[in-house]
């Protein structure tokens, strides 16, 4: 990418600041990449980056071009890691250049469809190569033997990774650096590594034979190998209106990113979404969403295996629900994460509403228990002290992630409300 650059000093300008402390409001979509720079001048920069050509925008006085800030942040969509978030709504100062860029090439406003399908023909032969190179890398890994593995420095996992995210495949480059901590912090190391390697392989026997595969499973190899879709896509395709209860949110943050997952459960459908929201490390989220709310309104559904994804397709209404509206026994619970995993083999967390089960304390692990006596593991870090005091060690509903064979509470039902965990 830097091969971009009009000189030596752009580069390394360039450099230097791709960091994410020096940028605010990151995004991406499937063709452009922005974000804002603070420089000398009293306002940030605002730079985008269209990826198809690459074509650069950036609001500072600079006469070169591209200048230090679009590679810069061109450098820092590629590391991948989180930095620049795939959102679902382009920033305003991006999407108009992007607009007024549309409409120089297409007088007419329309989409150029041939366009459209010679970029979608590139990245796939890019996807496809990337691929086939991540492929000899597992077999490389598998004929080596696991053992090695853990004696590996940490440049084993990124160099893997940075060639995924050059390859366009960032969501597997993220499976695939976060290994790396993995196979030194877990006791399962092994058999877990195993079980991803599995999976990721599976991943490119996949997408070879994607012209036959059902949309649903499409959607999910998508999903896994970090190809987003356009918010626009999602609104035009399927739709689904209902009362949509809040069950869960869970939220995870780094140096980079803060995501949140709001999972929702239909009244009528009865099925169980989840929501997506990210924003850069330090900023708020675009939409927050109040733990045991109903929102009553329609949804646009990600194409593939339940639990899907949803974006909110206009302002729904809101109103106040009463506990969990669902709850299944341990062991239906159980079942019905089988049925789904058996549908999305890449499906890492899995949501559980549990009826009347009891927080039980032991030496070897916290375990809940429901009334026909069945335990499932909590895992390690879930907040167990909270979860009994709010219980009062009587049988409580419990919604939760479950994610490697453990248990993630995010909130309990307690006084016919829903409590953050």
């Amino acid at each position: 990418m830097l091969g971009l650059a009009p000189d030596a000093g752009s580069a390394r300008a360039a450099r230097a600041l791709a960091r994410p402390g020096t940028w605010s409001d990151l995004g991406s979509t499937e063709s452009l990449v922005w974000g804002k720079c603070q420089g000398s001048a009293r306002e940030p920069y605002q730079v985008t980056v269209d990826l198809n050509e690459p074509a650069f925008r950036c609001t500072c006085p600079s006469r070169k071009f591209p200048c230090k800030h679009g590679l810069a942040l061109l450098l820092l969509w590629a590391a991948g890691g989180g930095a620049v978030a795939d959102l679902d709504t382009t920033a305003d100062f991006a999407a108009d250049w992007a607009r007024g860029r549309q409409t120089r090439r297409e007088p007419s406003g329309e989409p150029d469809p041939e366009a459209r399908a010679r970029r979608v023909a590139e990245r796939e032969s890019l996807m496809s190569a990337g691929l086939d190179e991540f492929e000899r890398w597992l077999f490389d890994l598998v004929r080596q033997g696991l053992a090695g593995v853990r004696a590996q420095p940490a440049r084993y996992w990124e160099t893997a990774a940075a060639r995924l995210v050059d390859a366009q495949l960032p969501g597997l480059a993220e499976r695939v650096r976060s290994m790396g901590a993995a196979v030194h912090a877990r006791d399962d190391w092994a058999p877990y590594l195993l079980t991803q390697l599995g999976r990721w392989y599976l991943a490119v026997r996949a997408w070879r034979g994607r012209a036959t595969l059902p949309a649903a499973t499409m959607g999910d190899l998508r999903a896994v190998l970090g190809w987003s879709r356009r918010s626009e896509e999602v609104l035009a395709g399927e739709r689904l209106r209902d009362r949509w209860w809040v069950l869960g949110l869970r939220q995870d943050e780094d140096e980079r990113l803060l995501s949140q997952r709001t999972w929702l459960y239909g009244e009528e459908s009865g099925e169980t979404v989840v929501l997506l929201d990210f924003a850069a490390a330090g900023n708020a989220l675009r939409v927050p969403h109040v733990l045991g709310s109903v929102l009553d309104g329609e949804l646009a559904l990600y194409p593939g295996s339940p639990p899907r994804r949803v974006l909110l397709a206009g302002e729904p209404s809101t109103g106040t629900g009463d506990g969990l509206p669902v709850t299944d026994t341990i062991e239906r619970a159980l079942d019905l994460a089988a049925t789904w995993q058996a549908g999305n083999p890449w499906l890492s967390r899995i949501p559980m509403s549990l009826g009347a089960v009891t927080v039980v304390p032991g030496d070897d692990g916290d375990v809940l228990v429901d009334r026909d006596g069945t335990a499932l593991r909590l895992a390690a870090e879930a907040d167990v002290w909270s979860l009994l005091a709010l219980s009062g060690g009587h049988p409580v509903d419990v919604f939760g992630e479950w994610i490697d064979r453990r248990l993630y509470p995010c909130s309990v039902a307690v006084d016919g409300r829903l409590v953050s965990l």
